[in-house]
Formats: C-alpha cells, structure tokens, sequence
C-alpha cells in the first residue's frame, strides 16, 4: 500500500474557511481523479515552537506508485494551482510519499 501526504500549514485567520473548502471542494476534486482508494484528512495537535500557523495532514491510498506517477502528470499541476490560486501563501504545503512495511 501507497500513501501520498500532503501535510500543510494554515494560518489561522481562514483556517475554518480553508477546512470546509477542503472538504466540499478540494478533497472530492481530488478523489473524482480515480487515483486514489481513500483518504483521510486530519489535524495535527502536535506543534512546533516557531508554529504560526495550524497544521494539518491529508493522506491519500494508492495500490501503486504508477497511480500516483498519473495524478502527479495528468491532474496534480492544476489542483495544486487552483488551491494557489485560492490561498496563495497562506497555506504552505509539503509532500511525501510512504509505502505500508
């Protein structure tokens, strides 16, 4: 099993507006692409000292590599964009791929 994480920081001034577009819109978008099995969307409690904002982690399931090699061509550039668009710096996000052992 694949997981791709996306782990981002939000500032808290649109953190609830972020939260619900990410569930209403960016998270079924994503979905609708047919590359991922689920996803799980949550935030951290955890903070660092030097923390200006919340942070928050979404990791997706994938069966394979080659379906995230797909997304990351075929629909990540304009999903990512689009969240840019919205967002701009106030959302920073970071990105790492696991495999289940």
């Amino acid at each position: 099993m694949i997981f791709y994480n996306v782990t981002c920081n939000v500032g808290r001034s649109i953190a609830d507006e972020w939260i619900i577009w990410m569930k209403e819109e960016h998270l079924p978008e994503v979905m609708a692409t047919g590359m991922f099995i689920s996803h799980t969307f949550c935030q951290l409690l955890t903070e660092a000292a030097d923390n200006e904002g919340l942070n928050f982690t979404i990791q997706y399931k994938l069966n394979t590599m080659s379906h995230l090699d797909q997304y990351n061509l075929e629909f990540g550039p304009s999903l990512k964009q689009k969240t840019l668009d919205r967002w701009g710096e106030q959302v920073l996000a970071f990105r790492s791929v696991m495999e289940e052992v």
